[in-house]
């Protein structure tokens, strides 16, 4: 799979970010590199900004100023269609609950990006196939959500990140809701998955074995990003 053209430019780019509730700022001039297929782990406590720049990242939120570039685009220059195109086909996001479909069968959850963007269903199915397998779910296709273990269902997620063949994945508190065991069997398939296909990962947690997994690790405190020394 690829994660995009290799231009030389950074894979996301984030330049002086401020986003205010009210009187409340939530994020104060945060300024971010990610290379293409670099890990990176955010840590810091609740109410930090940690989720509200992953937001502002995938279009949740938008900044009240700063830059957003991603492969090499400033988002705030395109327009609404190209952005939803270039953030549905090149970045997507894994969740704490999973945010599965619940009257899609697995299958059908992992395909359901490639329907959006109307890919032939040959290729639909070759690809499904192609990572059901790699997560370890070939056996559980036909299952509706509500039928796998929260183990399984986050690596429907992982599989449902990796079908559009992203660049970036935005991931908040992926082993949240997991007990250790399966924490770590996902983490381990989140690392090896995003190696092989070469993604991107840029990851908020709570979790220091979770940031583990990761290349560089930053803290958020206040909505000011600072380095960690690993």
């Amino acid at each position: 799979m690829s994660a995009g053209k290799a231009d030389g430019s950074p894979l996301l780019s984030i330049e002086k970010v401020d986003k205010s509730y009210g009187k409340q700022r939530v994020l104060d001039c945060v300024s971010l590199c990610i290379e293409r297929a670099e890990r990176v782990a955010i840590m810091g406590p609740s109410g930090s900004g940690k989720s509200t720049l992953l937001n502002c990242l995938a279009g949740l939120e938008v900044p009240d100023s700063g830059k957003i570039s991603f492969l090499g685009r400033e988002l705030s220059e395109l327009g609404e269609a190209e952005v939803t195109r270039l953030r549905r086909e090149s970045l997507t996001s894994i969740f704490q609950f999973f945010h599965l479909l619940p009257t899609l069968s697995a299958r059908e959850n992992v395909e359901f990006p490639l329907l959006l963007r109307k890919d032939p269903k040959k290729e639909r199915d070759a690809k499904v196939e192609a990572l059901l397998e790699e997560v370890g779910l070939v056996h559980r296709a036909e299952a509706s959500p509500s039928e796998l273990s929260g183990g399984e269902m986050q690596r429907l997620a992982i599989a449902r990140a990796l079908i559009t063949e992203p660049a970036l994945i935005l991931a908040d508190e992926p082993t949240g809701s997991l007990d250790s065991k399966n924490s770590d069997r996902i983490l381990a398939l989140l690392q090896q998955l995003t190696e092989r296909h070469q993604t991107g990962l840029l990851m908020v947690t709570h979790d220091a074995d979770a940031s583990g997994i990761c290349t560089r690790v930053l803290q958020m405190h206040d909505g000011q990003l600072k380095e960690n020394d690993l």
